[in-house]
């Protein structure tokens, strides 16, 4: 129960302004815009996009900015935002094989075909501060190959061809998935519904998750079977025409992790998948929700369910930050009523605690 405070909305009001005056910050200073933060701070703008489910990336830049770049709170706001934006239909699945690749990486083989792609990449920097970057200084333009527009074979795909790895069917039945924006969720989950889940979970809590697998807090020993980084076309059935029409292109990052099974009584030993898809830029969070995807899998190959990270209820009841900051910080607001009751029965118990000592006391000094 909460209680209103006497001249709470002026301090309210006031805040306010003085958080925009903070956001603002030096006036001497030139404004942020929109296009700047959607140029150099892409992959802040691209964890918007994934976790709050929306590709947009000038409605997440502007989140950002109102949100002084607290990550968090860019994503409740654009997250806030979708809930008013009407649904029109849902899409095709996405092609992902026949992505427009920018990145693809494999650390199981070293020629593949097609080739590794490194492309913008943090993983051979020195990670040393570039005093440079404290000035504007010219900047040489990225050298890039012509492009190839042709599909690039999957690794899974080798391992496939001699019955390494866990076949993947499509699903030939008229079952549509599941939507978690729509439907509540109800456990057990569906393969759909997790990675939905997953997809636009908290990458610092599956982070976390994925780390405690590689730790030995689940079955797993994981390889990257490939990374990729590209352009895919997304596509929505026209009834009235009668065939599907293209929305256009968006980028995601995609990541297949190749784990280890040693069978059971009903398959043999092979590799078995987990996977990951995000919007934009994030390997790490595509290779955490890949890692974590496979822990959640251990029920489908008898494993035993003994670590946080194979727990379904529990990593999909507490990947969501917005939920789990709405919940952390409803705590700041007030709770006068509630504490005052704690406080007259804690004042309570203290009475009774002491009373009882003195009883002690006086039996301890009675027997002397």
């Amino acid at each position: 129960m909460y209680v209103a405070v006497k001249g709470g909305e002026a301090a309210i009001s006031n805040a306010h302004r003085l958080l925009a005056d903070r956001r603002r910050g030096d006036r001497s200073l030139p404004a942020l815009s929109i296009d700047q933060i959607v140029a150099q701070l892409a992959l802040g703008v691209d964890r918007i996009m994934a976790e709050a489910s929306l590709y947009d990336r000038t409605l997440a830049a502007l989140a950002m900015r109102q949100a002084r770049g607290d990550m968090i709170e860019a994503i409740f706001i654009l997250r806030a935002y979708r809930t008013t934006l009407p649904r029109f239909g849902y899409s095709r699945a996405v092609d992902t094989g026949a992505m427009l690749v920018e990145r693809r990486i494999s650390a199981t083989y070293k020629d593949l075909p097609g080739g590794q792609l490194l492309g913008p990449t943090f993983d051979y920097t020195h990670r040393l501060l570039d005093p440079s970057l404290l000035g504007d200084h010219e900047v040489a333009e990225g050298i890039q190959r012509e492009p190839d527009t042709e599909p690039v074979m999957r690794v899974s795909d080798i391992l496939a061809g001699e019955s390494l790895i866990e076949m993947e069917e499509p699903d030939e039945t008229d079952t549509v998935p599941g939507d978690i924006t729509r439907e509540p969720l109800e456990f057990p989950l569906g393969r759909d519904e997790r990675l939905q889940a997953l997809a636009r979970g908290d990458e610092g809590f599956l982070l976390a998750l994925a780390y405690s697998t590689q730790r030995g807090y689940a079955r797993t020993h994981p390889f990257a079977g490939e990374i990729r980084i590209g352009q895919v076309e997304v596509e929505i059935d026209i009834p009235e025409l009668g065939f599907a029409v293209s929305l256009g292109r968006v980028q995601v990052t995609e990541c297949q992790m190749v784990n280890q099974f040693k069978g059971s009584a009903k398959q043999p030993p092979q590799f078995t998948r987990g996977y990951g898809l995000v919007f934009g830029q994030s390997e790490r969070k595509a290779m955490a929700m890949s890692l974590v995807d496979r822990a959640l899998r251990a029920s489908e190959f008898g494993e035993d369910i003994i670590a946080p990270a194979q727990d379904e209820e529990f990593v999909i009841s507490h990947s969501d930050n917005v939920q789990a900051t709405g919940f952390v910080e409803h705590l700041k607001l007030p709770h006068y009523v509630d504490f005052q009751a704690e406080l007259d029965l804690v004042r309570r118990m203290r009475r009774e605690y002491d009373a009882a000592q003195e009883i002690v006391e006086e039996m301890k000094e009675a027997a002397e």
